[in-house]
Parts: C-alpha cells; sequence; structure tokens
C-alpha cells in the first residue's frame, strides 16, 4: 500500500528514470499534506459557524495580543497576508462584534486591534474542540513518531529561515 506521493514518484521513475525525485517523497507529502489538513481544519471551523482565518486570527490576538491587542500591523505580519486582506478580515470580524479596533496610545496613526469578551469567550470554547480535532488528524502517529516529526519539521523551518512570526 501507498499514498499519492508513491504513485506520482512511480510515474516519474517510468517517464523520466534519469531524474531522481526523491525530493518528492517529503516536499509532496507535505505539500499534499497541508491541502488534506486545510480542508479538514475548514470543514470543523465550518462547523462551528466560522471561516479558519476568522480563528486564525482570533487565537493570534488571543495568545499574544493581551488585553491590548496588536497592531493592525503586527496582526497582518503574524498572519502572512497582504495589508488590504487583513484590513478586510478585520471588518468582517468587527462587524460579527468579535473584534474590536482602538487608537494607539503610542502612535496616532495606528489602530489596535483586540478580542471583544465574545471574541475571547469563542476562541476559550473553541479552542479545546480544535485541539482534539487535531489529536484527531494525527492519531495514526504515536506521540514518539509526534515528537519525532515535530523535530524534524522544525529543523526544516529553520534551515528554511521560519523563525520568527513576521
Amino acid at each position: 500500500m501507498g499514498d499519492a506521493v508513491d504513485l506520482i514518484t512511480a510515474h516519474w521513475h517510468r517517464e523520466r528514470p534519469d531524474v531522481d525525485v526523491s525530493p518528492m517523497h517529503i516536499v509532496g507529502r507535505i505539500t499534499r499534506l497541508s491541502r488534506v489538513l486545510e480542508q479538514d481544519l475548514k470543514r470543523f471551523f465550518a462547523g462551528h459557524g466560522l471561516e479558519f482565518w476568522e480563528f486564525d486570527v482570533l487565537a493570534t490576538l488571543r495568545r499574544s495580543g493581551g488585553a491590548d491587542g496588536l497592531t493592525a500591523g503586527a496582526l497582518n505580519r503574524a498572519a502572512m497576508v497582504t495589508s488590504g486582506a487583513i484590513t478586510n478580515r478585520i471588518d468582517r470580524l468587527a462587524a460579527k462584534g468579535l473584534v474590536e479596533r482602538m487608537p494607539c496610545p503610542e502612535d496616532r496613526r495606528s489602530v489596535r486591534v483586540r478580542l471583544t469578551a465574545e471574541g475571547r469567550k469563542l476562541v476559550d470554547d473553541l479552542l479545546p474542540l480544535h485541539v482534539a480535532n487535531e489529536q484527531r488528524l494525527l492519531d495514526a502517529l504515536d506521540t514518539q513518531d509526534r515528537d519525532q516529526l515535530a523535530a524534524l519539521l522544525r529543523r526544516l523551518a529553520e534551515s528554511l529561515g521560519d523563525t520568527a512570526l513576521d
């Protein structure tokens, strides 16, 4: 038995035996698994009336914003989207009553975004369910496998420069 990447690489071995496609065993799996996981997470959050990106923004504010929230720029860097996209996301979450904009006391040209009480409660209620869902997604791996995979992925992320949130 194999996965889709095994099929893809077998096809390449047949068509181009002169090319070492072994990197596809890793990059292909990471790419495909990213899509599979994203689809499952989208379904999970849709079942709770949220878009995946909405929870991501709310969770970012909850874990790193404190009571004062984050500047829109800091939130933008953490979310890894364009400034226009983060503005749109903040607008949509504010319309739902989950975040609010506050003037930034240090820089009047800037604005801070913080969770409302409703937004904070939503993240706090949903976080244990989200972690349990992620646990379910990893059920095929035992604790030792998970630790090893996490360490290998960390090393790869560090080697590619993914060491900060911004």
